[in-house]
């Protein structure tokens, strides 16, 4: 686990090897998943051993369809979607996170789940921090210091 907090919390290596970090909201580390085939975000709550929607506190389970709901409108206002994916599976890496995925009629996946479908697309570096910039804004995030 990658630690970076007085709390215990730490993200998983998988999620901090996989995507580029967006920022913080209340509950949640945003992250991008470092796959340009979809706009594609990972919330994850900044609580420690938290691997179940059922683990966090009926306000914590609020607070999260919040930031959830806040992720999918940015997305969206960037990315101009057609179909919102959320799912919080935890086969692979059991600490609790949330995929907000933005889907296309025309992406590489579609109907289909894009688990395993097309090899992950890299970003060009600075159309990556462009958008990563654009969600902070839509997000109401600060913006790194220069």
């Amino acid at each position: 686990m990658v630690s970076d907090s007085p709390t215990g919390w730490q993200l998983d290596p998988k999620l901090a090897t996989d995507t580029v970090p967006v920022g913080d909201l209340a509950l949640t580390r945003v992250l991008l998943a470092d796959d340009a085939n979809y706009p594609w975000l990972i919330l994850v709550p900044r609580l420690p051993g938290v691997i179940e929607i059922t683990d966090l506190d009926p306000n914590e389970q609020v607070q999260l369809l919040g930031e959830i709901d806040a992720a999918a409108r940015a997305l969206k206002s960037v990315t101009e979607y057609e179909k919102l994916n959320v799912a919080a599976l935890g086969n692979v890496v059991a600490q609790l996170h949330v995929h907000v995925i933005g889907r296309r009629h025309s992406d590489s996946a579609w109907p289909k789940p894009v688990w395993g479908v097309a090899k992950p697309a890299d970003y060009i570096p600075a159309v990556r921090d462009g958008l990563i910039g654009t969600l902070r804004r839509a997000l109401k995030m600060p913006q790194p210091a220069s």
